[in-house]
Protein backbone atom coordinates (compact mmCIF):
# COMPACT_ATOMS: atom_id res chain seq x y z
CA UNK A 1 0.00 0.00 0.00
CA UNK A 2 4.35 5.66 -6.22
CA UNK A 3 6.05 7.23 -9.16
CA UNK A 4 6.43 10.67 -10.76
CA UNK A 5 7.58 12.08 -14.12
CA UNK A 6 8.53 15.57 -15.29
CA UNK A 7 8.63 17.13 -18.78
CA UNK A 8 10.66 20.13 -19.98
CA UNK A 9 8.74 22.98 -21.63
CA UNK A 10 8.71 22.65 -25.47
CA UNK A 11 8.67 26.45 -25.79
CA UNK A 12 12.22 26.66 -24.39
CA UNK A 13 13.85 23.70 -26.11
CA UNK A 14 13.85 25.22 -29.66
CA UNK A 15 13.86 28.85 -30.94
CA UNK A 16 10.69 30.11 -32.72
CA UNK A 17 10.66 29.97 -36.52
CA UNK A 18 9.84 33.68 -36.75
CA UNK A 19 13.52 34.67 -36.27
CA UNK A 20 14.50 32.63 -39.35
CA UNK A 21 11.77 34.24 -41.46
CA UNK A 22 12.86 37.75 -40.44
CA UNK A 23 16.52 37.28 -41.45
CA UNK A 24 15.85 38.67 -44.99
CA UNK A 25 14.85 42.08 -43.60
CA UNK A 26 17.17 44.96 -42.73
CA UNK A 27 19.86 44.20 -40.17
CA UNK A 28 18.47 46.60 -37.57
CA UNK A 29 14.91 45.26 -37.97
CA UNK A 30 16.20 41.70 -37.90
CA UNK A 31 18.18 42.46 -34.77
CA UNK A 32 15.04 43.86 -33.15
CA UNK A 33 13.07 40.73 -33.97
CA UNK A 34 15.74 38.43 -32.55
CA UNK A 35 15.78 40.37 -29.28
CA UNK A 36 11.99 40.19 -28.98
CA UNK A 37 11.31 36.60 -29.98
CA UNK A 38 14.47 34.47 -29.85
CA UNK A 39 15.59 33.35 -26.37
CA UNK A 40 19.26 33.64 -25.48
CA UNK A 41 20.81 30.15 -25.97
CA UNK A 42 22.80 30.41 -22.76
CA UNK A 43 19.63 31.41 -20.89
CA UNK A 44 17.82 28.40 -22.36
CA UNK A 45 20.58 26.08 -21.18
CA UNK A 46 20.49 27.70 -17.73
CA UNK A 47 16.70 27.29 -17.46
CA UNK A 48 16.84 23.67 -18.62
CA UNK A 49 19.63 22.87 -16.16
CA UNK A 50 17.71 24.54 -13.33
CA UNK A 51 14.59 22.50 -14.13
CA UNK A 52 16.66 19.34 -14.35
CA UNK A 53 18.23 20.03 -10.95
CA UNK A 54 14.80 20.75 -9.48
CA UNK A 55 13.37 17.52 -10.88
CA UNK A 56 16.32 15.52 -9.56
CA UNK A 57 15.93 17.13 -6.14
CA UNK A 58 12.23 16.25 -6.01
CA UNK A 59 12.88 12.67 -7.09
CA UNK A 60 15.69 12.38 -4.53
CA UNK A 61 13.40 13.53 -1.74
CA UNK A 62 10.69 11.07 -2.79
CA UNK A 63 13.17 8.21 -3.04
CA UNK A 64 14.80 9.05 0.29
CA UNK A 65 11.38 9.20 1.92
CA UNK A 66 10.61 5.71 0.63
CA UNK A 67 13.96 4.44 1.91
CA UNK A 68 13.32 5.97 5.33
CA UNK A 69 9.93 4.24 5.50
CA UNK A 70 11.61 0.99 4.42
CA UNK A 71 14.31 1.36 7.06
CA UNK A 72 11.71 2.17 9.71
CA UNK A 73 9.75 -0.99 8.86
CA UNK A 74 12.90 -3.09 9.31
CA UNK A 75 14.31 -1.56 12.51
CA UNK A 76 10.92 -1.41 14.29
CA UNK A 77 10.18 -5.13 13.89
CA UNK A 78 11.32 -8.09 15.98
CA UNK A 79 10.91 -11.80 15.30
CA UNK A 80 8.48 -13.82 17.43
CA UNK A 81 8.52 -17.61 17.20
CA UNK A 82 6.14 -20.07 18.86
CA UNK A 83 7.84 -23.46 18.64
CA UNK A 84 5.04 -25.26 20.49
CA UNK A 85 2.34 -24.18 18.03
CA UNK A 86 4.64 -24.05 15.00
CA UNK A 87 4.42 -20.48 13.67
CA UNK A 88 6.52 -17.35 13.39
CA UNK A 89 6.00 -13.68 12.51
CA UNK A 90 7.41 -10.19 12.93
CA UNK A 91 6.06 -7.91 15.66
CA UNK A 92 6.49 -4.12 16.06
CA UNK A 93 8.93 -3.43 18.88
CA UNK A 94 6.40 -1.03 20.47
CA UNK A 95 3.95 -3.91 21.04
CA UNK A 96 3.90 -6.04 24.19
CA UNK A 97 2.68 -9.62 24.62
CA UNK A 98 -0.44 -10.08 26.73
CA UNK A 99 -2.47 -13.11 27.79
CA UNK A 100 -6.03 -13.54 26.59
CA UNK A 101 -8.29 -16.58 26.52
CA UNK A 102 -8.84 -17.96 23.02
CA UNK A 103 -5.64 -16.53 21.53
CA UNK A 104 -2.42 -18.50 21.17
CA UNK A 105 -0.54 -15.20 20.97
CA UNK A 106 -1.71 -11.62 21.41
CA UNK A 107 0.31 -8.40 21.18
CA UNK A 108 -0.98 -4.91 21.94
CA UNK A 109 0.43 -1.49 21.21
CA UNK A 110 1.62 0.25 24.34
CA UNK A 111 -1.02 2.65 25.71
CA UNK A 112 -3.42 1.66 22.93
CA UNK A 113 -4.70 -1.89 23.28
CA UNK A 114 -7.23 -1.47 20.46
CA UNK A 115 -4.29 -1.72 18.05
CA UNK A 116 -3.33 -5.37 18.34
CA UNK A 117 -1.98 -8.48 16.64
CA UNK A 118 -3.49 -11.88 17.41
CA UNK A 119 -2.84 -15.46 16.33
CA UNK A 120 -5.24 -18.39 16.79
CA UNK A 121 -4.33 -22.02 16.02
CA UNK A 122 -7.08 -24.64 15.69
CA UNK A 123 -7.14 -28.31 14.57
CA UNK A 124 -8.89 -29.00 11.26
CA UNK A 125 -9.56 -32.00 9.02
CA UNK A 126 -8.42 -30.43 5.77
CA UNK A 127 -4.80 -30.56 4.60
CA UNK A 128 -4.74 -27.16 2.89
CA UNK A 129 -6.83 -24.03 2.43
CA UNK A 130 -7.42 -25.00 -1.19
CA UNK A 131 -9.57 -27.87 0.16
CA UNK A 132 -11.79 -25.25 1.80
CA UNK A 133 -12.01 -22.77 -1.08
CA UNK A 134 -10.39 -19.97 -3.07
CA UNK A 135 -9.04 -16.80 -1.41
CA UNK A 136 -12.12 -14.86 -2.56
CA UNK A 137 -14.44 -17.54 -1.17
CA UNK A 138 -12.69 -17.41 2.21
CA UNK A 139 -12.76 -13.58 2.17
CA UNK A 140 -16.52 -13.62 1.58
CA UNK A 141 -16.99 -16.03 4.50
CA UNK A 142 -14.80 -13.84 6.67
CA UNK A 143 -16.58 -10.58 5.90
CA UNK A 144 -20.03 -12.18 6.31
CA UNK A 145 -19.00 -13.40 9.76
CA UNK A 146 -17.96 -9.84 10.65
CA UNK A 147 -21.26 -8.42 9.39
CA UNK A 148 -23.22 -10.82 11.61
CA UNK A 149 -21.68 -9.32 14.76
CA UNK A 150 -24.02 -6.97 16.62
CA UNK A 151 -21.25 -4.40 17.05
CA UNK A 152 -20.52 -4.18 13.31
CA UNK A 153 -22.11 -1.28 11.43
CA UNK A 154 -20.27 -1.74 8.12
CA UNK A 155 -17.65 -4.13 6.75
CA UNK A 156 -16.00 -4.30 3.34
CA UNK A 157 -13.17 -6.27 1.74
CA UNK A 158 -10.34 -4.06 0.43
CA UNK A 159 -8.02 -6.65 -1.12
CA UNK A 160 -7.48 -10.40 -1.43
CA UNK A 161 -4.26 -12.26 -2.24
CA UNK A 162 -2.21 -15.38 -1.70
CA UNK A 163 1.45 -16.42 -1.46
CA UNK A 164 3.53 -19.52 -0.81
CA UNK A 165 4.88 -20.13 2.68
CA UNK A 166 8.22 -21.61 3.70
CA UNK A 167 6.77 -25.11 3.63
CA UNK A 168 5.13 -24.42 0.23
CA UNK A 169 1.71 -24.18 1.89
CA UNK A 170 -0.60 -21.54 0.45
CA UNK A 171 -1.12 -18.47 2.63
CA UNK A 172 -4.26 -16.43 2.01
CA UNK A 173 -4.07 -12.71 2.81
CA UNK A 174 -6.93 -10.24 3.24
CA UNK A 175 -7.39 -6.58 4.01
CA UNK A 176 -10.74 -5.20 5.08
CA UNK A 177 -12.32 -2.25 6.90
CA UNK A 178 -14.79 -2.41 9.75
CA UNK A 179 -16.94 0.34 11.24
CA UNK A 180 -17.89 -0.86 14.68
CA UNK A 181 -19.65 0.49 17.75
CA UNK A 182 -16.59 -0.76 19.63
CA UNK A 183 -13.75 1.52 18.59
CA UNK A 184 -15.07 3.05 15.37
CA UNK A 185 -13.43 2.44 11.99
CA UNK A 186 -10.63 -0.13 11.97
CA UNK A 187 -8.31 -1.52 9.33
CA UNK A 188 -7.73 -5.29 9.51
CA UNK A 189 -4.95 -7.27 7.84
CA UNK A 190 -5.60 -10.99 8.05
CA UNK A 191 -3.72 -14.12 6.96
CA UNK A 192 -4.56 -17.81 7.09
CA UNK A 193 -2.89 -21.10 6.21
CA UNK A 194 -3.17 -24.80 7.04
CA UNK A 195 -0.17 -26.85 8.12
CA UNK A 196 -0.07 -30.33 9.71
CA UNK A 197 -3.88 -30.26 9.88
CA UNK A 198 -3.91 -27.06 11.91
CA UNK A 199 -5.54 -23.80 10.83
CA UNK A 200 -3.43 -20.73 11.58
CA UNK A 201 -5.20 -17.35 11.66
CA UNK A 202 -3.56 -13.94 12.02
CA UNK A 203 -5.45 -10.71 12.64
CA UNK A 204 -3.67 -7.33 12.63
CA UNK A 205 -6.10 -4.64 13.80
CA UNK A 206 -5.38 -0.90 13.73
CA UNK A 207 -7.52 2.20 14.15
CA UNK A 208 -8.28 4.05 10.90
CA UNK A 209 -10.59 6.86 11.95
CA UNK A 210 -11.16 9.84 9.60
CA UNK A 211 -9.74 12.26 12.17
CA UNK A 212 -6.65 10.06 12.64
CA UNK A 213 -6.21 7.85 9.54
CA UNK A 214 -3.64 5.10 9.19
CA UNK A 215 -0.44 6.75 7.93
CA UNK A 216 1.78 5.26 5.20
CA UNK A 217 4.73 4.30 7.44
CA UNK A 218 2.50 2.46 9.94
CA UNK A 219 0.69 0.74 7.09
CA UNK A 220 4.01 -0.45 5.65
CA UNK A 221 4.97 -1.77 9.08
CA UNK A 222 1.72 -3.73 9.45
CA UNK A 223 2.01 -5.14 5.92
CA UNK A 224 5.46 -6.47 6.85
CA UNK A 225 3.84 -8.24 9.82
CA UNK A 226 1.19 -9.71 7.53
CA UNK A 227 3.69 -11.03 4.98
CA UNK A 228 5.97 -12.49 7.69
CA UNK A 229 3.33 -14.83 9.15
CA UNK A 230 4.40 -18.38 8.34
CA UNK A 231 4.69 -21.95 9.58
CA UNK A 232 7.91 -23.14 11.13
CA UNK A 233 9.91 -25.75 9.19
CA UNK A 234 9.10 -29.25 10.47
CA UNK A 235 12.67 -29.63 11.74
CA UNK A 236 12.11 -26.68 14.12
CA UNK A 237 8.76 -27.77 15.57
Amino acid sequence: MWSSSFLASPHISSPPKLSLFSSSSSSSFSHHKILCFTPNPSSTIGINLSKRHLNLSVLTLLFNGFLLDKAKSTTDLVRFTDSNNGFTLLIPSSYTKVDKAGANALFEEQNNGSNNIGVVVSPVRIKSLEDFGTPQFVADKLINAEKRKESTKEAEVVSVGERSGQGQQQVYEFEYKIDSTRGGIKRVFSAAFVSSKKLYLLNVVHSDKPENPLDSSTRLLLEQVLHSFDALPLTMT
